[in-house]
């Protein structure tokens, strides 16, 4: 369990604590239909204060081998129907927004997540990750090619870089 690969569900747990929660696991059940098809790759655009970080956060806590969800999603709407993919993949969850508020220049701050990411990465499969070059992609690849596991990557807040420049 990293802070970008495999985060925990505690995120998601705010969402739930709060007093106010409206069950958004549809998506799930759209997102658990399109996996493995070209459909997989979506963009979730929605106007600001829309939920889309409640949704990202969501996914990353049904999706990311590093969490127990079961429990927490058990009340919910998919939690009554689809179980098949719950903590079984491999989970990317960026925050961009985070990454800027944390890197001292803004031109570096995909350098930044990239290395972030790769560090985790590197941590969780040494075995397959022993070059300390390499991109990203290549690493998901390598991690792919030698283990089979596939990867969820949820991008928040990636528009920042639009609105602050």
């Amino acid at each position: 369990m990293g802070r970008f690969v495999n985060p925990d569900n505690s995120a998601f747990q705010v969402a739930l604590n709060s007093r106010i929660y409206v069950d958004k696991t549809g998506m799930i059940e759209y997102m658990n239909h399109v996996l493995d098809t070209t459909d997989a790759y979506i963009c979730n655009s929605r106007p600001r204060r829309f939920g889309k970080s409640y949704a990202a956060n969501m996914l990353a806590a049904y999706y990311s081998k590093g969490a127990d969800s079961e429990q927490m999603f058990s009340g919910l709407s998919i939690g009554k129907t689809q179980k098949k993919y719950l903590n079984k993949y491999d989970v990317i969850h960026i925050d961009v927004q985070w990454f800027l508020a944390n890197c001292e220049d803004k031109n570096k701050v995909v350098q930044f997540i990239t290395k972030s990411v790769l560090d985790e990465l590197r941590e969780i499969y040494p075995e397959c990750l022993i070059l300390q070059d390499g991109s990203l992609s290549d690493a998901l690849s390598r991690v792919k090619n030698q283990t089979g596991q596939k990867f969820v990557i949820i991008i928040d807040e990636w528009d920042v870089l639009i609105r602050i420049a």
